[in-house]
């Protein structure tokens, strides 16, 4: 069936009359604002018997009397042919009163909170001024431990790693690109970057914590003249972002399946390390001498721990150190994940901090465990025989495993 035309649309009737269209009409002149105002002032003249106050309280006769105030003193023909009360020749009967939106007088402008309550008509209870439940700014965040430069201990582990690298470099068998403005950057044990001219080297990177409701790790970073320093993840990913002559070294092979891509990452020994807390929370205190962290790690212990009272890995709280064992040959991260598998039973299940903003923060590092049963099992995992036994939550010790 063709589509009908245009003229046979229009011919067809219009029962809705859409068709009726009405055409504005041109030339609209608009009203005077004066003779509007004029207008309005003689409305309200005749309803109160006197002229608007620009004084007044009430919004639309401050609005009315200070707009006529300023039309009155020169008005214009069309507003005197409009005044048909002969309003623009009154006079008025008293003296403007002094506004509320005049000037203030400067010595009752306080000159700080002090000035405020100390005024006799200020009367504020200690609910009003004393703050609850805020910690205050000199001691909010306040770090125990600062990630400077120090000598490395084991520098001889890393040495050959920087001169092959720094060879590779030079060769142009290994690629180090340039860190994008604000890219999100996750370094990973074994990554080597290019930081304030130097090769900084990723050695360890430690549990997973919160930092101000966001994810956060400590880091170890060895620095191709032989210092290391410990930051969190997110400062030393910010110092990238700083350091315009930043550069990332790409990794061998294509990715994690790659038998390449964990070329530069060395299986570091370490030290076990079990921590008991030093928290003044009642449910935490009221466990101490059962609850215990255990933790591997590649630095110094000491260096570790120093800033507890501001991770919640640690329960947000400084810790003591309760007992040490050596690791020798053996990967720190494998012997890290043994010894948390092999504890799980004894993971407590409701343990949690809130960390500043109020947020249930869970650490998942700490037993209900004596600091013995932590060194037996790094014993079985050094002579290869953990499999053989079990930990017994009920018992409260290590048994041959069924």
């Amino acid at each position: 069936m063709p589509r009908p035309t245009l003229e046979e649309i229009f011919a067809e009737p219009d029962e809705f009359g859409l068709l009726n269209v009405r055409a504005k009409a041109r030339g609209h002149v608009k009203t005077d604002g004066a003779v509007t105002i004029m207008n309005e002032v003689t409305g309200f003249y005749e309803k109160y018997g006197r002229l608007p106050d620009a004084n007044a309280t009430a919004h639309e006769e401050m609005r009315l009397g200070t707009i006529w105030n300023k039309l009155s003193k020169v008005p214009s023909d069309e507003m005197r042919e409009a005044d048909r009360l002969g309003l623009l020749d009154m006079a008025p009967d008293l003296p403007a009163e002094p506004s509320w939106r005049d000037d203030t007088v400067r010595d009752d402008i306080p000159e700080s909170l002090d000035d405020i309550f100390s005024d006799d008509t200020f009367d504020a209870g200690a609910d009003i001024t004393h703050l609850r439940h805020v910690t205050p700014a000199a001691e909010r965040h306040l770090p125990d431990h600062r990630a400077e430069f120090v000598p490395c201990q084991d520098f001889d582990q890393f040495s050959i790693l920087f001169e092959t690298m720094q060879e590779a470099l030079d060769s142009g068998a290994r690629k180090a690109t340039a860190v994008e403005k604000w890219a999100v950057i996750e370094p990973l044990e074994g990554d080597f970057f290019i930081r304030n001219g130097l090769l900084a080297y990723i050695a360890e990177k430690s549990e997973t914590t919160q930092r101000g409701g966001a994810r956060d790790h400590r880091l170890r970073v060895i620095l191709s003249n032989g210092m290391e320093s410990d930051p969190l993840m997110s400062s030393f990913r910010k110092s990238l972002n700083d350091d315009k002559a930043a550069r990332v070294i790409q990794r061998l092979g294509l990715g994690p399946l790659d038998p390449d891509w964990e070329t530069d990452k060395l299986s570091l020994s370490g030290t076990i390390y079990v921590a008991r807390s030093l928290s003044d929370d009642p449910a935490i205190r009221r466990e101490r001498d059962i609850l215990h962290k255990i933790g591997v790690t590649s630095q110094d212990v000491r260096r570790r721990v120093a800033d507890a009272r501001n991770d919640p890995t640690f329960l947000l709280a400084p810790v003591e150190i309760v007992a040490t064992y050596e690791l020798k040959n053996l990967s720190r991260t494998k012997v890290e994940n043994l010894l948390h598998r092999f504890f799980e039973p004894a993971r407590p299940a409701e343990l949690f901090v809130r960390d500043r903003f109020g947020k249930k923060i869970r650490p998942r590092e700490w037993f209900y465990v004596l600091p013995e049963h932590v060194g037996q099992a790094a014993k079985h995992i050094a002579d290869g025989t953990l499999h053989l036994y079990r930990y017994d939550r009920e018992l409260q010790r290590i048994v041959r495993a069924a």
